[in-house]
């Protein structure tokens, strides 16, 4: 199923703005908040009733909590019996993030005003100082945080894989004391890879997990597509659940720059002069043909795909995958999401081989104080960096 997070899936709910939530420096702490705040939404408490299921009735005995006691059945034995219940089969996921360069990219600020071209640090964690950049990075770390925070006060099991070309963490997926917190502090690092590639990563996920499971994959996709349906096709043909998470920022989608100026593909430092209301039109239909041809490589798996651009709530797809964690059946998404466009360009709809991003334009004047994303000669657009 495809969706695209336009609509919220629960009226009458306060989503957290994702500018608020940037000045919470605390990964696990935004985790936390947004899981709570969300289980609220929805009515329904996170601490009860999600990880049991009813195997059998036993006789009842002084102490027994009498909240388990079966009346209807008591009615008609007139005997008293409590339910037994055990844990259900743990899930074991996977996430797997996105680290390269181009996931450093952000044209979102945490107040109004116009963003200053994204410069990624290498220092040390992530901060949410006041005025900072929200990157595609901080947004596919919260997001993949919130999901280990839900996932363990269900008792499931959570592990972490981050990549570039090659996979640069690998936490097995555990549920035990401390596991959460080394997990939260892997994806507190800063995205210091360099280049994309996603056939690697997942042919070596595809051989490190045997046991079936769910997979998560978190990236912006600006990549070459070649491989990605084959080692999709691969998990899903082992038996595991696999959902696509798309992260993009909203100048990806309109390259919504004026003024020309030299931009600067943050994975290869290729540099290009490019005057965005002239290659505009060229660039949004490549972009939505690259769009197409991921939701259709996902569609053809079974594959779940979500997109979602950096500042619309992290609870949105908070409730998608919810939906797959807790229901048996293939999950019933949000309806009212708008789909991506259908397929266009080539013959089967995929993109060109290479992929444009976006990145602080350097420009000769200084007049010229924007951010954009990095490019391509005759590649899509793909991620600002």
């Amino acid at each position: 199923m495809t969706t695209s997070a336009s609509n919220p899936p629960v009226s009458n709910v306060d989503y957290i703005d994702p500018r608020a939530l940037m000045r919470i420096k605390s990964l696990e702490l935004r985790a936390r908040m947004i899981v709570e705040g969300f289980m609220t939404g929805m009515h329904r408490s996170p601490y009860h009733g999600f990880s049991v299921e009813f195997t059998e009735y036993r006789q009842y005995t002084a102490g027994d909590d009498p909240r388990y006691i079966d009346w209807k059945l008591y009615a008609r034995s007139d005997r008293l019996h409590v339910k037994r219940f055990e844990d259900e089969t743990n899930l074991r996921c996977w996430l797997l993030v996105d680290n390269s360069k181009s996931m450093q990219f952000g044209s979102i600020t945490d107040q109004a005003g116009e963003a200053a071209p994204s410069v990624a640090s290498t220092q040390g964690p992530r901060t949410a100082a006041r005025g900072a950049t929200w990157e595609k990075s901080d947004y596919a770390a919260t997001l993949a945080a919130t999901f280990a925070y839900f996932l363990s006060t269900q008792h499931d099991a959570a592990g972490l894989v981050t990549f570039d070309e090659v996979i640069r963490e690998y936490l097995p997926a555990r549920y035990r004391p401390g596991h959460l917190r080394r997990l939260m502090i892997a994806l507190d690092q800063p995205a210091a890879g360099v280049t994309t590639s996603l056939t690697a990563p997942l042919r070596r996920i595809a051989d490190l997990v045997t046991k079936r499971g769910m997979h998560v994959l978190i990236s912006d996709l600006l990549a070459p597509l070649d491989g990605l349906e084959t080692h999709l096709g691969y998990l899903r043909s082992r038996g595991h659940e696999v959902m696509v998470f798309h992260i993009l920022d909203p100048a990806e989608l309109s390259l919504n720059f004026d003024t020309p100026a030299i931009f600067e593909d943050v994975e290869s430092g290729r540099e290009l002069y490019v005057d965005p209301q002239i290659i505009r039109e060229d660039y949004t239909r490549k972009m939505q043909c690259h769009l197409a041809a991921i939701e259709a490589i996902c569609e053809g798996h079974g594959i779940d795909y979500h997109r979602f651009t950096t500042d619309q709530p992290l609870e949105l797809a908070m409730f998608d995958f919810f939906s797959a964690r807790m229901q048996t059946k293939r999950p019933t998404m949000r309806h009212g999401g708008s789909k991506a466009p259908s397929r266009q360009g080539g013959a089967d709809g995929r993109q060109s081989s290479s992929t444009p991003r976006i990145t602080a334009p350097r420009t000769t004047s200084a007049a010229v104080n924007t951010t954009a994303p990095p490019f391509r000669d005759g590649a899509l657009p793909g991620r600002p960096a």
